[in-house]
């Protein structure tokens, strides 16, 4: 029997003649790495919307705190995954993605540990750093492994098995969150050493190393700058929802929009920028990525602050709240197939501006339901996500054939990245902005500053809080999900109305069938 390294050095000049680095016989250990590594990303940001509060009662963390357990990811993965996917063609594929999984989990493992709401942070940023290499690491190393006509196959099984993951994810960490108690939530970030093991494993014994494909810059001073830039902006929204240090808001989303400023002008100047500015004067480029920017901040802030709400406020087990999650990554894989076939034939601004309107419709509904009172989950909240999954399910895969389109072939690897950047970033303000809108509502209609020991918005009731003071809380905690559903349903129709003002309504010049015959 050979050894990994023999197997791989006797096919390996035949499959580079192939366009590719990997021989075939390995390829399905590439597959399956890229499969765990994305799902360490996909499991831990899902099952943490979840945990959150029992992870607020366990380290005692206020509600600004909470936010940047997110945002403190969310923004060193959106501000460096460009630069993490340079970092691929620079050094080699398997080589950056091998240490974006090794930086994930020995940060996943500190979080595991962390014995108060800082120092959970702290290595939550770092962790967004892994990710930041490891996300784009998992596409491009498949589509580096593959010749063409076996790439959109591999890909399609990548995809499925992610949003599976997605999809099962927060259903299992419900499960286990309600059997064995608040304190578990730290095996969330635990589970990540044995999958990223596993995975590192297969790159370095059963897959070949790459040849960096390019000597590309890193564009360290711009991922500095974007850092700092919406660092700044997170932390002046996020500072409104916390007592005391709301002086500091004003300032901070100042400095952040000048740090912004400064970005573009030097991003504007390098030689190789880590985004390609001019991309932006395409209209329908422009467009599809406001679009973008919108329906993502819309989903991330109702995503993150609705099991607060079901499980802090309306009293849900988090077993049952596991569950919201499942109509979006179940619409998304059964549907987008689909949908990519049916945007090709008929142009893709008709699915987004009517999925975006869906979407906006769901979000809607889920505004009016709270405002109302209504605690129904399974007849009430669940279909609502139900339809949440189909507008998205309209949206993905159209999107992500518009905003590639709307460029020259030549730049339809930078545009896919902005957009993936965009869309996080959409994420990361929508945490911070809508947390402080939600605080802002239930500190309003509760007056907690008259009634010190009350539970914020998102914690758990105290026991023994009088049943009328504990109704007023209830309501107050509707009231401010609705405030935040309101204006999420808001932007998610102005997506719609962008979508089909800027994105192209004309069909490819040909069907994905014919494309991968042609390949």
């Amino acid at each position: 029997m050979k050894s990994p390294s023999e197997a791989a050095a006797v096919p390996l000049t035949r499959s580079l003649s192939n366009g590719t680095f990997c021989p075939q016989s390995q390829r399905k250990f590439v597959l399956v790495a890229a499969i765990l590594a994305s799902a360490l990303g996909f499991i831990d940001g899902s099952i943490l919307a979840i945990a959150m509060p029992a992870m607020r009662v366990d380290l005692g963390a206020s509600l600004a705190e909470v936010q940047w357990i997110s945002d403190a990811y969310a923004l060193t993965l959106s501000a460096l995954i460009l630069a993490g996917g340079a970092a691929g063609d620079r050094f080699g594929l398997r080589r950056a993605f091998v240490a974006g999984i090794a930086l994930f989990i020995v940060a996943s493992l500190a979080c595991a540990v962390a014995p108060n709401a800082l120092v959970l942070i702290a290595f939550r940023a770092i962790q967004g750093l892994g990710a930041a290499i490891m996300v784009p690491g998992s596409l491009a190393i498949i589509a580096k492994a593959y010749p063409k006509k076996e790439r959109g196959r591999a890909i399609g099984i990548w995809a499925a098995a992610s949003a599976l993951t997605t999809a099962l994810g927060p259903v299992l960490g419900g499960f286990v969150l309600s059997a064995f108690g608040g304190g578990i939530w730290r095996a969330i970030f635990a589970v990540n050493l044995p999958l990223g093991l596993i995975s590192i494993y297969l790159l370095l014994a059963k897959i070949p190393a790459d040849a960096p494909t390019e000597k590309r810059s890193l564009d360290l001073g711009g991922a500095a700058l974007a850092t700092l830039a919406f660092g700044a902006l997170a932390y002046g929204l996020t500072s409104m929802s916390a007592e005391g240090s709301g002086l500091m808001s004003g300032p901070s989303i100042a400095a952040g929009a000048v740090l912004l400023i400064i970005f573009i002008v030097f991003e504007l100047r390098q030689r190789e920028p880590m985004i390609d500015l001019k991309l932006f004067r395409i209209g329908a480029f422009a467009g599809a990525n406001l679009a973008t920017f919108f329906l993502y901040f819309a989903l991330s802030a109702n995503l993150f602050y609705l099991p607060m709400l079901l499980i802090a406020g309306w009293g849900l087990s988090t077993k049952e709240v596991g569950f919201i999650f499942l109509p979006l990554s179940a619409s998304i894989a059964l549907l987008s197939g689909l949908v990519g076939q049916w945007s090709d034939r008929i142009g893709p601004r008709f699915p987004i501006a009517s999925g975006c309107l869906v979407v906006a419709i769901a979000f809607a509904g889920l505004a009016l339901l709270t405002h109302a009172g209504m605690h129904n989950f399974w007849t009430g909240i669940f279909p609502l996500m139900a339809v949440m999954g189909l507008g998205m399910a309209l949206v993905v895969s159209p999107l992500s054939t518009a905003v590639m389109t709307a460029v020259e072939d030549k730049d339809t690897g930078a545009a896919s990245g902005i957009n993936n950047a965009v869309s996080r970033i959409g994420g990361l303000i929508a945490v911070a902005a809508m947390g402080s809108l939600a605080a802002w509502v239930y500190s309003t209609m509760l007056d907690t500053s008259a009634r010190p020991g009350i539970p914020g918005f998102g914690e758990p009731a105290l026991a023994g809080l009088a049943p009328d003071l504990d109704a007023t809380r209830l309501a107050a905690s509707d009231a401010a999900f609705a405030a935040v559903s309101t204006v999420t349903a808001v932007l998610c129709l102005l997506a719609a109305i962008i979508a089909w003002a800027t994105v192209s309504g004309q069909k490819l010049p040909w069907s994905r069938a014919e494309e991968e015959q042609s390949t």
